[in-house]
Parts: structure tokens; sequence; C-alpha cells
């Protein structure tokens, strides 16, 4: 077993194509999107031509009735995710492990968006009188990690990351980190995001960032084409249980794959576009493999960021040149299926990676029709590739620059799923 690695044995997600690990990477796989036209009463309807809506949570599903007020959306996603991916682990804190030995790391961009908009309304109409107490722990970013911490009884570290579009794979790699540190048996790490809103789809659109003009909304994210023209606004939440492998042997789990690496870089070039050349992605990866102990002849797949911007993906192509030469891996997007889940997606495409080690099936980029010359890469379209992989590389980039890359290879523990 590698000392150094931190074995994935549990998966939540609360997705645009489904809950259930087997049902959304079926979907994925399968080449299926999640992204519809906004449906009527939505408060983001007429202000979105597309988006990746998450199913519906009941705040009582998962809290509750008296504690229910003023949570945001984010916030319910991320418990379901974290109800789930404990379950799927077999985990019951206190009973299965020390409760000051379990960490929760949770990610989002923007927090409880929903909560401050509808308190900020209720203020211009009703005056101070009309902010609701609740305000606070119902919006706050760290109230995801908070609320499950204080769900399960987790009493070890517990962080909140906000790293934008990155923010989700770094709270993963932060999981690693514990681990390595010895100081935690087991991390509950992942992010969540509930952005579909009209102020936020405002700004987007007044950026010229979003997909626009496609009359049919499941055509419309298309990373890598040469058709593409901006990304679809997705929501929903993924968490990873990480645990330290002689834990997950020791009480006989089953691991999905090992998280063996990471890799962190700043571009240090503008707030909201990325470096042309993608020196600051590529070092990011080189970080990564050299974490994992790997080359990149080892990498079989990357999930890329991939969002679907022109300016992105083509740096993010010239990285993955930069990175593997003219031996390319095998590359696709799932944005093309969920849309850009903004702070949660480099969770959700964390667990697509681990599921593509797990069951050697690498999912396909959504209409990606007529690949852009400026990204001359092993695209994986049309249909699903199978084929075991030495290792997997999950990318996630943004907004300022940040740039988080993960690396994931098959299961150390006796048992696996």
């Amino acid at each position: 077993m590698n000392a150094d690695a931190a074995v994935v044995t549990g998966i939540g997600l609360v997705t645009p194509v489904g809950r259930k690990p087997s049902e959304v990477f079926d979907a994925l796989t399968d080449g299926r999107s999640g992204i519809r036209a906004l449906p009527e009463g939505h408060a983001a309807h007429g202000w979105l031509e597309a988006a990746g809506l998450a199913p519906a949570i009941d705040g009582r599903e998962v809290l509750p009735p008296t504690e229910t007020r003023c949570v945001d959306r984010f916030v319910l996603l991320a418990i379901a995710a974290a109800d789930d991916a404990l379950a799927d682990a077999g985990i019951v804190v206190g009973r299965d492990v020390d409760p000051r030995r379990v960490a929760v790391v949770l990610a989002t961009g923007g927090g409880g968006l929903e909560t401050f908009e509808q308190q900020s309304h209720r203020r211009l109409n009703r005056g101070r009188p009309g902010v609701s107490p609740y305000l606070l722990p119902g919006m706050l970013s760290n109230m995801a990690t908070a609320r499950v911490a204080i769900k399960h009884g987790i009493r070890g570290y517990s962080s909140a990351v906000i790293t934008a579009c990155a923010a989700g794979a770094q709270a993963v790699a932060e999981g690693l980190r514990l681990i390595r540190a010895g100081d935690a048996d087991v991390v509950v790490c992942g992010g969540s995001e509930s952005s579909l809103h009209p102020t936020i789809a405002a700004a987007f659109t007044n950026a010229h960032a979003l997909a626009h003009g496609w009359s049919d909304p499941e055509q419309s994210s298309r990373p890598f084409d040469s058709r593409r023209n901006g990304f679809v606004l997705g929501e929903g939440s993924a968490v990873l249980v990480l645990e330290r492998g002689a834990h997950a042997d020791a009480r006989g789990a089953a691991g999905y794959a090992d998280l063996t690496g990471w890799g962190g870089s700043t571009d240090a070039h503008h707030p909201t576009m990325p470096r042309p050349d993608g020196e600051g992605a590529a070092d990011s990866m080189r970080s990564a493999l050299a974490s994992a102990g790997l080359a990149p002849a080892d990498i079989g797949y990357v999930n890329a960021h991939g969002t679907g911007t022109k300016l992105g993906d083509a740096a993010e192509a010239a990285a993955l040149h930069t990175v593997f030469g003219t031996d390319q891996p095998a590359v696709s997007s799932t944005k093309g299926s969920t849309g850009h889940l903004l702070g949660a997606a480099g969770a959700v495409e964390a667990a697509v990676s681990v599921l593509a080690v797990a069951r050697g099936v690498l999912p396909p980029t959504v209409n990606l029709d007529d690949p852009d010359p400026s990204c001359p890469l092993d695209h994986i379209r049309g249909a699903a590739r199978t084929t075991p992989i030495r290792a997997a590389l999950s990318n996630s980039f943004a907004f300022g620059g940040h740039n988080i890359s993960l690396v994931f290879e098959p299961p150390s523990t006796r048992a696996t799923r």
C-alpha cells in the first residue's frame, strides 16, 4: 500500500445528471446531458438560456424542520452529498472512527448567494426589521462545512475553501494533505454550489461568458468544439470520503481509487483570463505528477477543466501539450453534460475521475462535433472508451489564476469496489 495515498471509500453526488454515483457515471459515459431550459417559476427563468439544474433537496430531508430556516440551497446540497458519501463509505462517526480523527473540508465559489439576495430585498422593502436573524448562519461560505460537522459529530480539523472554480478540487487536495500529515484518518471533502440566480446570471451574461444562441439547450455546452461560445452555469454538490489506507483496511472498507498526488499554482496574470500559454496550468499538472511520483506517460486519462470558453480551452490545451508533448493521454470534459458547477466543479470531476479509474471507462465530451484546431488533443468524443488506465488526472482552474490538479490511481485497499 502507498503510505502517502488517501483511499476514496465513499462518494456522494447531487448533480444535473443524477445523484447516485452509478447513475451519474452511466449518464456521462452514455453521453447524456443534464442541461435544460429552466422551468417557469425558477428564480433565474428568463435570465439564463440554459442551465445544469440539480435535483431539488427538501430541507427536511437533511435537517430537522426547526433548523431549515434561512439555510441556503448550497448548504442543503452539501449535506445531502456528505450524508450519501459517508453512507457509501459505511462510516458512522463515533462508531467506526474517532470523531477527533475526522476532518471536514468543503468548498464553494459564492456561498449563500440566494439567501443574501433574498434578505437584501427584504431590507429594501421593509427596512432593518425585515432582515432575518438567521441570515448569517444561512449564507456564510463556511456553513456547509459547519452543518456537516454538526450533523455527524465531526470534531477534527474543519475548513472552507473559496478559490472560485478551483475550490472543489482544492478541498480534495487539502484532504490528501491532512492524511499525509497524520492529522486525520478520515476526511469528508468536496464542494457545493447554488448559483442559478438572476444577479449572477446577469453578471456572467454581461461579461459575455455564457453560451448563447442555441435553440436546443443540450447543445449549448461544448468544450473544445470549434463552435463553442461560452460556458453553461450548473449547480450541485460532490463529496468524497478520503481515508487513510491502513484505517480502511482495518475495517474492511472497499476503495474506489487512491488519491496519490496533487499540484497547485497561480497564474499571476489576470483576474479573469488564463495565461494564454497555459504555463500556470502546466505547473499545476507537473506538481501533481511529482507529488504522485509518476511520469507523464503514466497518465491515461485527463478530466479537463474545459469549460467551453475560447480562451480557457485553448490555454488548457497548450498546457497539456507542454506537459505531455506528442504522447497525449485521452482527454474529455464532462462539463458538456453537467455545465460548469463553479466551486463544486472540481469535486464533481474528481469523483468522475475516481469512477473512471475504478471502472476502466472514460466518458466522452458531449457536443464535441468539430474539435477546434487550436485544441489538438486525444479527445474522447462520440462514445466512451473502455480501457484500464494506470492513473487519471483531474484539472480545475479559476478566476484569479488559481490552478489545482489531482492524480488518482487504482485502489490499494485489500477490498475493491
